[in-house]
């Protein structure tokens, strides 16, 4: 049974963790983007492991319930960010929010099923 408090309360936290070390991060953005980008990735897929790891704390790891939570966490991420893309100062269409930034935020399930089906093993 999912937690729902837990699992949104993590969920906003795997939006701010991140978007947070962006700001540190984005100065690299002009000089090395490429880089600045491999270091973001790897900045959501630590936070999104740690959040899993604090969210089945003391519990059994269920396929079902990660993939959910993985899914919550994925629209919190959506839900908080595409707004500030699209209406603040980038000014980002839809496909160039989705293409560039959004899609990343399926690594969120996709990591909680990986994690899910190890734990199981």
């Amino acid at each position: 049974m999912i937690l729902w408090k837990r699992a949104a309360a993590l969920g906003v936290l795997s939006w701010l963790i991140p978007f947070a070390i962006s700001f540190v991060l984005f100065p690299l953005k002009r000089t090395n983007a490429a880089l600045f980008e491999t270091l973001m990735n790897l900045v959501l897929l630590l936070t999104g492991g740690a959040l899993l790891r604090v969210y089945f704390r003391g519990r059994r790891v269920g396929l079902g319930e990660a993939v959910l939570v993985g899914t919550v966490w994925l629209s919190i991420n959506l839900l908080f960010d595409y707004p500030m893309f699209a209406f603040g100062p980038m000014k980002m269409t839809a496909s160039t929010y989705y293409s560039e930034i959004g899609l990343t935020y399926l690594a969120f399930p996709a990591l909680a099923l990986a994690a899910a089906r190890l734990a199981r093993q």
